[in-house]
């Protein structure tokens, strides 16, 4: 059933289009009723409007807390039209049909580093979530608008419909109110939470907003939408542009994540990463973008192709045009791309290429959620990183100046691959890409057979082990496809054994101290 809009009360903290919509509500005849600061902003715009302190006849006070807090506001919101008629006759409370509301900036306030907490705490709104509930509560009889993005379309239909609005309309804002309420609150919630200095909190509130539905999930018989945080940081997929390319899958947004995710650990040279099933194929580091990519794509151009190819420096043309010249890509992603690179990739209308921004640090605090039946696990993410000065060379030998650096390169790689993960790298390239075995043997006997198939030279080459090797059998296995240095975290019950292992082929052997599981 339609409901005809009478008598509006507008209270914002965002003014933006606040002044067009009341002038507009005003020649339809509905009578506007305003706090101070909205109330003085329409006033200097000549649109007739009555001060809620006038209604109430009761003023403002404490700096502005109570404002709207009287049985003569929530009264006119929350009186059930039919029934609380005579109730609300013999209190001279108006009817209030439609209510403009939105919140005090608190997200905004926190989110500037001068905050302090009084600053804080004089930005949480009281008056203006409780003016929301109670019209979304009464949506029955009243509509409540809480973004300026609404404005438009409210216009419209009360121009259609003689000053009304649907029952349809006004469910479905308050249904956006009571989400708008709860954000907030969350956002409250989380800030005091962290004040309290508890790494995990009683109760875990998180908000994401709809970015997109999808075609379907991981399987074409799942539903599936893509959610993202308020403000995505650059370097990232939610925070991306694209460019061209069909819609984005389920499984490119995860793809194309964990190939950003690992190329950003890479700073100091071109690199690229190249990523099928969430694992990365080729992965390799060089002086130029295109030297990257050759090295990355011959690591394994079997499984390369149908990839997502992720790079962390500017996409230029000689590269694009290699790339659409050697293979199949579903997604392409750089911080940016320029014109020339663009204008090649668009012979090929169907790959989606991305421009994700560049980032500023990959170790900004953040946690990794995986759902399990009945409940959330809840993580730090996986930022551990180490340098040379973290190394414990436990073998006889110790590793070359080149074999380190390999060394370390395969470390890097290691912790993005599924465990268990097992890296051969050979001059800042990986040649074989061991992942997802259930055990760690035939991860490094995957990685060798992998390098032969390619015709990749693997004696001299390093080896990186996300978690340490059980038994020396990994070792035997690496020496004998032409392992001469491995990393790994340490740690077994058999270490002196598979460290003998290491010793009787010659094998340069650190230890991390630090494990990668990847699940």
């Amino acid at each position: 059933m339609n409901k005809q809009m009478t008598r509006a009360l507008i209270s914002v903290s965002d003014k933006s289009g606040v002044v067009d919509f009341c002038r507009e509500l005003h020649q339809l005849g509905i009578e506007l009723l305003s706090t101070g600061g909205t109330a003085k902003t329409l006033m200097e715009h000549q649109i007739p409007v009555t001060e809620v302190s006038d209604y109430t006849g009761f003023p403002e006070m404490m700096d502005g807390r109570v404002k709207t807090l009287h049985p003569k506001v929530h009264g006119g919101i929350l009186g059930r039209r039919g029934i609380d008629d005579a109730v609300m006759a013999a209190n001279a409370i108006k009817p209030i049909d439609m209510v403009v509301v939105n919140l005090y900036p608190f997200e905004q306030t926190i989110a500037n580093p001068d905050c302090d907490f009084e600053t804080a705490i004089e930005n949480i709104d009281i008056g203006g979530p409780t003016m929301i509930r109670a019209a979304a509560k009464n949506h029955a009889d009243v509509a409540i608008i809480v973004s300026p993005d609404d404005y438009a379309s409210i216009l419209v239909e009360l121009k259609q419909t003689d000053n009304s609005l649907s029952a349809k309309t006004r469910f479905n804002l308050a249904l956006k109110s009571f989400e708008h309420t709860a954000r907030y609150d969350t956002a409250i919630a989380t800030y005091l939470g962290k004040l309290n200095d508890v790494a995990f909190p009683e109760t875990l509130n998180l908000q994401f907003y709809h970015n997109q539905t999808l075609r379907y999930g991981e399987n074409p018989h799942q539903s599936a939408a893509f959610y993202r945080e308020k403000a995505p940081s650059a370097g990232t997929i939610a925070a991306a542009h694209q460019h061209q390319g069909k819609e984005l899958s389920y499984n490119n947004i995860v793809d194309a994540d964990a190939a950003l995710e690992c190329v950003k650990t890479f700073n100091d040279k071109a690199t690229c990463v190249i990523v099928k099933h969430a694992n990365p194929c080729g992965v390799a580091q060089a002086d130029s973008l295109f030297g990257a990519y050759d090295k990355a794509y011959a690591t394994d151009p079997t499984s390369a192709f149908g990839g997502i190819i992720a790079f962390n420096q500017e996409l230029d043309e000689q590269t694009a045009t290699e790339i659409i010249s050697r293979q199949f890509v579903e997604v392409i992603i750089a911080p940016t791309i320029t014109p020339a690179a663009l204008a090649v990739l668009a012979s090929k209308q169907n790959i989606r290429v991305l421009a994700c921004g560049l980032w500023e640090s990959v170790n900004t605090p953040s946690f990794d959620f995986k759902r399990v039946a009945g409940g959330l696990l809840v993580q730090d993410k996986d930022f551990g990183e180490i340098s040379l000065a973290d190394l414990k060379i436990v073998s006889q030998r110790t590793p070359s100046k080149e074999e380190l650096a390999d060394l370390l390169f395969a470390w890097k790689v290691a912790k993005f691959v599924k465990s268990n993960a097992i890296v051969y790298c050979k001059n800042g390239q990986t040649i074989g890409v061991g992942a997802g075995q259930m055990s760690r043997v035939y991860s490094a006997k995957i990685a060798g057979i992998k390098a032969a198939d390619e015709g990749l030279v693997v004696p001299g080459s390093a080896l990186a082990s996300d978690a340490f090797f059980p038994f020396r059998d990994g070792i035997d296995a690496a020496a004998e496809a032409g392992i001469t240095a491995i990393i790994q975290p340490g740690g077994s019950m058999r270490d002196n054994e598979v460290i003998d292992a290491a010793n009787d082929h010659n094998i340069a052997m650190v230890f991390t101290g630090m494990r990668h599981f990847r699940h």
